[in-house]
């Protein structure tokens, strides 16, 4: 009984402590009228540029084209705290949203990126949020490429080959739909793609000029490897519930399958939790 007695006074302390407590949500501001500004950052002439870009919420578009500086391009936006800011430290140059203090997205919020790069050397590093992005990095001259996102729809694309050796392409994703198109063009030794649930496709396409090693790993998820018949390729599956359909071109022994072709050898590894993994050309 006084078991009771306690346990019935301790319900009724936390429940007044309860109405004492408050939260202060971040204010989501009322849109003005549209801004636009133009961006441009003149190239460092240096071996070790790094750029790199820091989106919120949005559409980011970026392309090829700049032609006497580092980056070209424009920005409109709605709300004072989206203002883009450029930090330059030497070789190290940023471009970022302002510090904002606010939940983005929300009704009415225009964010709106397109930026085009010049062929410097470079690494290029892209962080962004919920956004929408319309990457084509094709013929740049990248050393490395390193993307993180949210909650994204993104078209990643290499139209043309990338004229210097590329060390490493990572992408780090959340429940997105990502695109890479092309990515035999990036001429990448290395590729690390992670991401939750989502759909994902990689398209190989383009020309390999070296050796590539390639390691997918995440959860439940819709994976779509495009790989052309003329590709040495040998894609490993360490999972035993993901759904796998691939083209006649394709052998199976176990976990691994196996495409003969020609030139450089393509190696793909694949750590899936479940889900669909399609391998077609």
């Amino acid at each position: 009984m006084k078991a009771k007695v306690i346990l019935a006074i301790l319900v009724l302390s936390l429940a007044s402590m309860a109405c004492g407590f408050s939260v202060d949500l971040p204010s989501r501001p009322t849109p003005g009228p549209e801004i636009k500004e133009t961006i441009t950052v003149a190239d460092p002439k240096s071996e070790g540029t790094r750029l790199s870009i820091s989106f919120g919420a949005g559409k980011l578009t970026l392309s090829p084209g700049a032609k006497r500086n580092l980056v070209e391009g424009t920005v409109v936006y709605n709300v004072e705290d989206l203002k883009p800011e450029v930090i330059e430290n030497g070789s190290n140059i940023e471009i970022k949203q302002s510090n904002l203090k606010i939940l983005p997205p929300f009704k009415g919020m225009k964010n709106e990126w397109d930026l085009e790069l010049g062929d410097a050397s470079m690494d290029l590093v892209i962080s962004a949020g919920a956004y929408d992005g319309k990457l084509e990095l094709g013929g740049l001259s990248l050393r490395s490429l390193e993307v993180k996102d949210g909650a994204a729809d993104v078209d990643l694309s290499f139209s043309k080959p990338n004229p210097i050796e590329m060390s490493l392409l990572s992408y780090s994703t959340g429940a997105s739909d990502v695109r890479l198109t092309g990515l035999a063009n990036a001429n990448f030794s290395t590729l690390t793609f992670s991401g939750g649930a989502g759909n994902y496709t990689l398209d190989f396409n383009g020309d390999f000029q070296q050796d590539a090693f390639v390691t997918i790993d995440a959860g439940l998820w819709n994976v779509s490897l495009v790989i052309p018949k003329n590709v040495n390729a040998q894609v490993t599956v360490e999972s035993a519930a993901v759904n796998i359909s691939h083209g006649s071109s394709w052998s199976q022994t176990g976990q691994n399958y196996i495409q003969k072709g020609n030139g450089p050898t393509l190696t793909v590894t694949v750590k899936m939790a479940a889900g669909n993994l399609m391998i077609s050309d």
